[in-house]
């Protein structure tokens, strides 16, 4: 798969305020979301190698404002993010137990749920991607009607040769009924390039009984790049027709295993957009995953970056 040589990478989704735990009862604040996530981490890792933006819809509060600012003190390109005067952004606290974790969330007026509201700017906003990454939260967040112009824009970015990555992300409480889910899911992925699935999500929604069943699934989607995360088990991936298993190394010192797999995204997507071949990808994927769940928080803290960097490698 031959990455555009447009250098440009969007993430599309909803970004929240994040509470994270951080020992002694303690709570800092943060931002984060599965795409978010993402796209942060990519930013961080290609350096200036790429341009890498967030395509969302926030308030207008202070907030709000600290979330844009702290984008672009990153390095992120903000232009994709629109404003809105009447929502704010949406709030999650984590609770541990032990490194696993659950979610308590605020998000009934996240301004994020607004963000393919008109077809037109979403799809100027994304017209020139390179890669565009999404997921399914991106869609469970949205009207029927918004995620038909979400769909019309990913196909309007394809056809002047964007690639599009998609992680299916099932959060249950976010749809009506599984029905929902699997009536809509398959639509995006058949826009879909790249496919970046859980397992445990693929059991939930189609009741794969192994990771093979999944990859058979998506094939026959017509994706051509997928790569199925199983937590501790190992990467089943599918390329060129070929299927492959990568192992996944033992992880120490685990602390919160959220963003685990944004951040393996994040890995695999930088390696293939640099030219990395799917095994080496595959391990930066892993290699950036293990080192965010030692680490409070679904983003490393910004120097820890550093270690997975492009041009510190």
């Amino acid at each position: 798969m031959q990455f555009s040589a447009n250098k440009r990478v969007l993430a599309i989704g909803e970004a929240m305020v994040e509470m994270a735990p951080v020992g002694d009862g303690l709570y800092k604040r943060g931002f984060a979301g599965d795409t978010f996530n993402t796209a942060w981490h990519m930013a961080q890792i290609l350096g200036q190698g790429a341009s890498v933006g967030y395509v969302t819809k926030v308030g207008q509060d202070a907030v709000s404002d600290a979330f844009c600012a702290e984008l672009e003190a990153d390095g992120l390109d903000t232009t994709g993010i629109a404003r809105d005067a009447d929502r704010t952004m949406g709030l999650y606290l984590i609770e541990l137990d032990g490194a696993e974790r659950s979610f308590q969330y605020w998000r009934a007026q996240s301004a994020a749920r607004m963000l393919a509201e008109d077809v037109e700017p979403l799809t100027r906003q994304i017209a020139d991607a390179g890669l565009i990454h999404l997921s399914g939260i991106t869609v469970a967040i949205l009207s029927p009607a918004a995620r038909e112009n979400l769909l019309a824009a990913l196909k309007t970015a394809r056809a002047k040769g964007a690639l599009v990555s998609f992680d299916p992300n099932v959060r249950p409480k976010l749809w009506d009924s599984m029905d929902e889910v699997r009536a809509t899911l398959p639509g995006f992925l058949s826009e879909a390039d790249i496919a970046l699935p859980s397992f445990d999500d693929e059991t939930l929604c189609w009741g794969d009984a192994t990771p093979a069943d999944t990859l058979v699934r998506y094939e026959g989607l017509g994706v051509s790049e997928v790569v199925v995360k199983n937590g501790e088990g190992d990467v089943h991936m599918l390329s060129a027709k070929r299927r492959l298993t990568f192992d996944t190394g033992p992880v120490t010192k685990v602390k919160d295993t959220s963003g685990a797999g944004d951040a393996f995204n994040a890995g695999y997507l930088a390696g293939r957009f640099k030219g990395l071949n799917v095994e080496a990808s595959v391990r930066k994927g892993q290699a950036l995953a293990g080192d965010v769940i030692g680490h409070f928080g679904a983003r490393l803290p910004k120097e820890a970056t550093k270690a997975h960097a492009y041009d510190a490698n």
